[in-house]
């Protein structure tokens, strides 16, 4: 009994191993259970859809003949690969695969797109030239490979799309009407180089180029290996972020109508430029570009920043009206060219740039955004071209903010609290000074206070804790201005239990100011600089303080 039992299971084991999908890519070597008509050695082969895994192999069979070969999973629905004369669905020719019921049946046909309704893609119709005999589709280890030849004297239109079906919804006679896609994406080829440019949607994919690392800069001209849709010639050329070596190239092609080429070294993780309307990230929508440095993923996609985490950083959504079809993104000499053109009468000018964590990308289902490793904000005066830091018109206000505080809460309050507890003996200076100076410490620091909530305002960053501890120590202020106003006389019964309050308020005022200054100083990022100095005047104040409450026992 064991040894059939044993056998069972050592079959059951072959036959799931054996039924494991086998993945292809350019790296595997192809190998069709069925014959090709043409030479399949010198395939170019490049991932055109790195999110569904497809695979575009093909080659100039001769002067006048291209072959192609489109691998992908099966999905139990058509694949799809069509030839666009701008990069759009409608005026397309595409061919059409589809083996329906594991292997059951099949088939291919060239569809011409006249719009975007099922009924408006007609099947046997198309401008592509394709040569009698030479279509067919196979499944093998799990994957569909498409085959086909063209007849044409120039290259292939060099503006892809490729798409998937619904689940179980295959073409059937008698009129092979094809469902809408499930899911799309669009490219451009540069057949001689075999490297695709990537445009907008889900799971964008291109190829990169590996060639040496090359610098970009605005005294370099424009060469990219695949076609734009706009003229490149007159484009305006600033470098936006010299320590990372971000380049943006814009113009106004029309009225209603900016073109931007971003370009920046390839981080091996997404780059983005945000449109912000305040200078802040939340609020503001970003076009995220990506492709890894080993080829295995790109795409480009739009993200609008709701909040400062990542589930709330939201794929395919902003306010930026996008063209169609003018998005695309690729690697060549090491860098990024990420590309695209905005329907508007004037681009928001506070633009933000960032780029993510390295071997970090978006990716599907969710393609959410990791968050940035680092940013930058500038102001760009697209008339001009000239540009400046957008941390100029708020590091002015963050400082003015550090240094309000500082020197109100931090540094006034205390001497007039020393003032006040060492020096009664020179009644009544002590009091007016001690007074004077509390009241002019608490001005400053309100002005601090009112100074960080527009500096939170227009960044929207989360400083909860650091903004609730000014609020605590504004509403502490105040009650001291209100114990001043409120002082009873010496001989009055309730003076003992006033200067309780009065003192102790005071002591925790101060406390809790000196620990907010150096959490600020912290949040601000301005570094040992600003802690050292603070620290050296409050080891000053203590010393000072030390010293005259030593003077005041021994007197005692």
């Amino acid at each position: 009994m064991k040894a059939p039992r044993l056998l069972f299971i050592i079959t059951f084991l072959c036959s799931f191993f054996h039924a494991t999908p086998e993945a292809d890519s350019c790296s595997s070597n192809l190998n069709l259970q069925v014959p090709i008509h043409f030479d399949t050695t010198n395939l170019q082969c490049l991932s055109v859809w790195d999110a569904q895994s497809f695979i575009l192999r093909y080659v100039q069979t001769s002067a006048d003949i291209w072959s192609f070969i489109l691998s992908t999973p099966d999905t139990n629905s058509y694949i799809a690969m069509g030839f666009s004369i701008n990069g759009g669905m409608v005026g397309s020719s595409a061919m059409v695969g589809w083996v329906a019921s594991r292997g059951a049946s099949g088939g291919i046909k060239q569809y011409y797109l006249g719009g975007v309704t099922t009924n408006q893609v007609v099947p046997d119709k198309g401008n592509l030239q394709v040569i009698a005999n030479s279509t067919f589709i196979t499944l093998q280890s799990s994957h569909l490979f498409m085959v086909f030849q063209l007849e044409t004297t120039t290259e292939p239109l060099s503006s892809l799309i490729f798409a998937t079906g619904s689940t179980g919804l295959f073409p059937a006679p008698p009129n092979f009407a094809l469902t809408k896609h499930l899911d799309k994406v669009s490219t451009r080829i540069d057949y001689s180089k075999a490297n695709v440019g990537s445009s907008q949607g889900a799971g964008n994919s291109s190829q990169v180029d590996g060639s040496l690392e090359a610098t970009d800069s605005c005294s370099s001209k424009l060469n990219l290996s695949v076609p734009l849709l706009f003229d490149t010639t007159n484009l305006n050329c600033l470098p936006v972020w010299n320590t990372q070596g971000f380049i943006l190239r814009y113009s106004q092609t029309s009225p209603n109508i900016w073109s931007f080429i971003l370009s920046a070294p390839n981080p091996n993780s997404y780059i983005a430029m945000g449109f912000s309307p305040s200078g802040g990230m939340v609020g503001s929508s970003a076009i995220v570009g990506w492709i890894s440095s080993s080829g295995a993923g790109g795409g480009m996609k739009q993200y609008y920043l709701t909040g400062l985490t990542p589930n709330l950083v939201v794929p395919d959504r902003g306010n930026l009206k996008i063209l169609s079809n003018s998005t695309f993104i690729t690697s060549q000499s090491s860098r990024l060219y990420m590309t695209f053109q905005l329907q508007t009468n004037q681009p928001l000018s506070q633009l933000i740039y960032a780029f993510g964590p390295n071997g970090m990308f978006p990716s599907a289902p969710s393609f959410a955004l990791t968050q940035h490793q680092d940013k930058v904000s500038i102001t760009l005066d697209y008339a001009t071209g000239s540009s400046a830091s957008g941390n100029y018109s708020y590091m002015k206000l963050k400082r003015s903010h550090g240094v309000l505080n500082i020197l109100g809460w931090g540094i006034l309050i205390i001497m007039g609290a020393i003032v006040g507890r060492y020096f009664k003996e020179w009644d009544p200076f002590w009091f007016y000074f001690h007074a004077s100076v509390q009241s002019l410490g608490f001005l400053l620091g309100v002005i601090g206070v009112i100074t960080g909530l527009v500096l939170n305002n227009q960044l929207r960053v989360d400083v909860s804790l650091h903004k609730a501890l000014g609020i605590i120590i504004f509403v502490l202020g105040c009650l001291q201005i209100m114990a001043l106003l409120g002082r009873p006389k010496k001989e009055s019964k309730v003076r003992k239990y006033w200067n309780v309050y009065h003192h102790n308020t005071g002591r925790i005022l101060i406390i809790l100011a000196v620990a907010n200054i150096f959490y600020g100083i912290q949040l601000g990022k301005e570094g040992r600089g600003w802690n050292i100095g603070y620290g050296i005047v409050l080891a000053i104040l203590l010393t000072m303080a030390i010293t005259f409450e030593t003077q005041l026992c021994n007197r005692d």
